[in-house]
Parts: C-alpha cells; sequence; structure tokens
C-alpha cells in the first residue's frame, strides 16, 4: 500500500468525525509532521504519514520530540490499523 492511499483514507475518517486534515507545510523548517489533524472541541493533533515499514527520518524524529515536549500529540502512521487506531483514539473511545 502506498504512502498517498494511506493519506487519502485518513482524510476521509477525520472527516467523517467533523475534522480537518490540513496538508502542512512549513518553508525553512524542514521535517515538520506531513499534516495537522484539526479535531472538534479545539484539539490539534500532528501526524506524520510513511509507506508501510518506513521508519521517521532523523529530522522528522527531532520535530516529533519537540511537539511533545511541548504538550502535543504527534502520531506516525504507515497502515490501515494505524488510522483505525488513531480514530478510536481522538474520538474517545
Amino acid at each position: 500500500m502506498r504512502e498517498t492511499t494511506l493519506e487519502r483514507r485518513l482524510v476521509r475518517e477525520v472527516e467523517r468525525i467533523g475534522g480537518l486534515v490540513p496538508k502542512w507545510t512549513s518553508p525553512g523548517n524542514r521535517g515538520v509532521p506531513d499534516r495537522i489533524v484539526i479535531l472538534p472541541g479545539g484539539e490539534t493533533v500532528y501526524v506524520e504519514m510513511k509507506a508501510p515499514g518506513k521508519p521517521l527520518a532523523p529530522l522528522q524524529e527531532h520535530w516529533k520530540r519537540k511537539l511533545l515536549k511541548l504538550g502535543h500529540r504527534h502520531y506516525k502512521i504507515d497502515s490501515n490499523e494505524d488510522i483505525d487506531r488513531f480514530i478510536d483514539e481522538v474520538r474517545g473511545s
């Protein structure tokens, strides 16, 4: 399965629960997560999409640590199961 296929499914599933999933680009800040997930109730979550089995790159790990240290949630998603778990968690299941 390709990363783009997973990314499209994530967008569909988040929109189904009333959220938004804009692509995030930040010029001059390589390694930022691919997507910002904006959820109902004022919550924002950061998601790095990867092809199945691919690890985070060093700059992506750096951003993950920075975001977690600031109290944000960060997810690496590389499978349909990860998407299902993510949706369950952000819905409070």
